[in-house]
């Protein structure tokens, strides 16, 4: 039997504890072996969830013993991400960072050839890859069900009129905040996955709610090499929300209502245990695929959705790391995702569009 690679976790808030800790300890091939906080709140909770779990007060501590570690997976807050995964790279530990890697794009090239230099894995975790409606429209892509694809609209879209507080919600800049390098980071890297390089990027973005400080209602409007028009919202002031997907080709669209169901089951405490129903949704939240009239009144026909996946992320992980598969999400691809966000608050700042 193959011994499962034990991991790290530095941060025990929404995305270590929500996402990362439960799908890690998911994986027949990673152990959960130390959950890093300086929270004793936080602590007492990897140690109900995680039964064995071993808490370090701190990166340094981890850090300490290394050589007690096959990875390290970096879900602490956004400006943490650089020095964090730069210091477990220098002790030589393999890396898994979540989205965004870094501020800009710069860093997270310097963090690629760090890793590139020792021979290490740097992946971060885009698990809305793996969210049923995209893998659906993947598929529907790839089989050309569409056409020629013209016009891509995704929307990342809540109504939260009050402020929750807390970093993501603050304006200062090392911070990293807002929805535009949090929710957008999924768009865009969605965006990328599907239609490949962007040579234009326009941007409007605004701080609505009363008391905000960062972006919290932004679109982007991305002009693929390939031709294709991505239309992208993140917002958390959209009180109607609008389809998730929207996707028009020559000779079909694709509508798609409704978010993946996988967030709100790790937040319920439910597990993507083996031979358990997973990641699946009703017949009725299906999108539909047609042509000529709205699917809101019954234009065009049911397309099954696929089941979501996260799991399969830090499966392909542990292959990477065993030499039996690729980097699921290379260091490389969020740096191309960094460039058209940088671009687009660039352009959102000045009003202007922006050529990559």
């Amino acid at each position: 039997m193959v011994t499962p690679l034990r991991v790290g976790l530095v941060g025990y808030g929404l995305a270590g504890s929500v996402f990362h800790a439960p799908l890690i300890a998911a994986s027949p091939d990673l152990v959960l072996d130390t959950v890093t906080t300086g929270n004793p709140e936080r602590a007492a909770q990897a140690r109900a969830a995680h039964p064995g779990v071993r808490v370090a007060g701190s990166p340094e501590e981890l850090l300490a013993r290394a050589g007690e570690l096959d990875l390290v997976v970096v879900a602490s807050p956004n400006k943490t991400h650089v020095p964090v995964a730069t210091a477990a790279l220098q002790a030589g530990l393999p890396v898994v960072v979540d989205k965004p890697l870094a501020g800009t794009a710069a860093e997270a090239r310097g963090l690629a050839a760090l890793a590139d230099e020792r021979g290490l894995l740097l992946s971060v975790f885009q698990n809305r890859r793996w969210d049923n409606d995209f893998l659906t429209l993947r598929a529907l892509v790839a089989d050309g069900a569409l056409g020629e694809v013209q016009r891509f609209e995704s929307r990342f879209e809540r109504w939260r009129p009050q402020l929750k507080g807390g970093w993501r919600e603050s304006g200062a800049p090392e911070e990293i905040g807002g929805l535009l390098y949090d929710l957008g980071s999924h768009v865009v890297d969605q965006a990328l996955v599907l239609f490949g390089p962007v040579v234009r990027v326009y941007a409007e973005s605004d701080v609505r709610r009363p008391g905000a400080q960062a972006d919290d209602d932004t679109f982007f409007a991305l002009t693929h090499a390939s031709g294709v028009r991505s239309h992208l919202w993140v917002s958390a002031t959209t009180a109607q929300l609008g389809p998730r997907f929207r996707v028009l080709g020559s000779r079909a669209g694709y509508v798609k209502y409704g978010l993946d169901p996988q967030e709100a089951a790790l937040r319920e405490g439910l597990r993507p245990e083996p031979g358990a129903v997973w990641g699946r949704e009703p017949e009725e939240l299906w999108g539909r695929l047609g042509a000529g009239e709205s699917p809101l009144t019954g234009g065009g026909d049911p397309v099954e959705t696929l089941p979501g996946d996260y799991p399969a992320y830090y499966a392909a992980v542990a292959a990477a790391l065993r030499g039996t598969g690729d980097n699921p999400v290379t260091a490389h691809e969020a740096a191309a995702a960094l460039d058209v966000l940088e671009a687009a608050r660039t352009s959102a700042r000045e009003g202007v569009a922006v050529t990559l």
